[in-house]
């Protein structure tokens, strides 16, 4: 039987690896200086480099179950608790409400790790069409994937009172991002380089069939095809020097308080 994965690690080796020898040889001597931190689904079908168009070194990568964004502090709004399904979950009193310990994520140490340590100018959480991991919150979850449903946990907030219908999958997948977007908010690193106009948010979400990345636009309270977009996708925020209008979250299916002006 022959080793699919081996030969594709000669293939490397030796037809790849050689037309860009020279430019992993400067990222092992400068060390690494990527750009963007690239927020995305595990999905087999998102290629980021694809996308993108970056080469070797100016991506920093995480990938996870449907993009999801970790909170900073480890805590959710409690929802109530399934003992048989959450055996491992804790309740906090914190801030005068109860709080969900979901606990502390690699997802987490990645973000501070890109902005405290590699100083990126961008972060990008990149949603997408057909996203199992956005169907998983409106379905039931094998019992033996207990460390899943912790996770989806963090994704409920996004899902619609409805039947997962075609519409109501898309509007969801796009709600999740501007989810992640507001968490990404709550880093402190991320808020105060934001302020500082050193860091800039991108919320895209990439429909497969269609080859095109819709970028999110918070002035219109809507995701736009990049074909179309003026702009690279905005994050969560207007204008964070006016404090009256840093109210926290947005999307007008989310807070009312973030439509788009009239």
């Amino acid at each position: 039987m022959t080793d699919e994965l081996l030969a594709r690690l000669r293939r490397f080796n030796k037809d790849y690896f050689p037309q860009y020898e020279a430019r992993f040889r400067d990222l092992v001597e400068q060390g690494q200086h990527p750009s963007t931190l690239f927020i995305g689904c595990s999905d087999s079908r998102i290629v980021p480099y694809m996308l993108t168009g970056a080469g070797p070194g100016e991506l920093f990568l995480v990938r996870n179950v449907a993009a999801f964004v970790p909170p900073y502090d480890g805590t959710l709004e409690d929802r109530g608790c399934d003992a048989e399904d959450h055996r491992g979950c804790q309740h906090l009193e914190a801030g005068g409400g109860d709080r969900q310990w979901v606990g502390h994520h690699g997802t987490a140490a990645a973000i501070e790790y890109a902005v405290l340590a590699l100083e990126v100018k961008h972060i990008i959480v990149c949603g997408h069409s057909h996203c199992g991991g956005i169907r998983a919150l409106y379905g039931d979850v094998p019992a033996e994937a207990r460390n899943l449903k912790a996770w989806l946990d963090m994704g409920r907030e996004a899902a619609l009172p409805v039947q997962p219908t075609p519409e109501a999958l898309r509007r969801t997948e796009e709600r999740s991002v501007v989810l992640q977007l507001e968490r990404l908010m709550d880093y402190p690193m991320v808020r105060s380089r934001v302020e500082q106009g050193k860091l800039s948010l991108h919320g895209w979400h990439y429909v497969i069939e269609d080859g095109e990345v819709h970028v999110f636009d918070v002035q219109q309270g809507r995701f736009v095809p990049a074909s179309t977009a003026e702009h690279s996708g905005t994050g969560p925020y207007r204008d964070l020097r006016d404090a009256e209008r840093d109210t926290g979250a947005l999307f007008n299916e989310i807070d009312d308080a973030w439509a788009p002006p009239r």
